[in-house]
Order: C-alpha cells, then structure tokens, then sequence
C-alpha cells in the first residue's frame, strides 16, 4: 500500500465517521426531546393533581366545619337531642 491508498482509506474512514457521527446526534436529539414533552407532562398532571388536592382538603375542611358546629350545637342542647343506643 502506497500512501495515496492509505489517505483514501483514511478518507473514507472519516466520511464512515461523519455519517456515524450525525446518525448518532440525530437519535440522541429525539431521546432529548421525548424527554422534554414528558417533563411538560408531568409538570402539568402535578398542576392538575395539585388543584384537585386543594379542592378536595377545602371540602374536608366544610365538611369538618360543619360537623363541629353541628355537635356544638347537640351540645347545647343536651336535653332536647340524644343519641340513642340499642
């Protein structure tokens, strides 16, 4: 081999290596972007979740609100209201 074949081989090489090289860049390119819109996903379910927890804590908090004003109020009124047993 005389050193024009060996700077052909060489050039191919690098031409192999640049094809590998995009090929390479382009799938790493597309697993960053899925990873991307799956950021955007969660981030927006945790929105949404974190909205439909607050909904749910204010109504347990009516409901504990009312629960306790109404045993104040079964309280007071001791002889008018009994809760019986059998």
């Amino acid at each position: 081999m005389d050193e024009k074949d060996i700077k052909k081989i060489e050039e191919v090489f690098q031409h192999h290596m640049g094809i590998l090289s995009e090929n390479f860049q382009h799938k790493l390119d597309i697993v960053v972007e899925g990873h991307q819109l799956l950021s955007e996903k969660i981030d927006h379910v945790k929105t949404e979740l974190s909205q439909e927890i607050e909904c749910v804590e204010r109504k347990l908090d009516a409901i504990a609100a009312d629960l306790k004003a109404h045993r104040e109020d079964t309280e007071v009124h001791k002889k008018v209201y009994k809760v019986k047993e059998e």
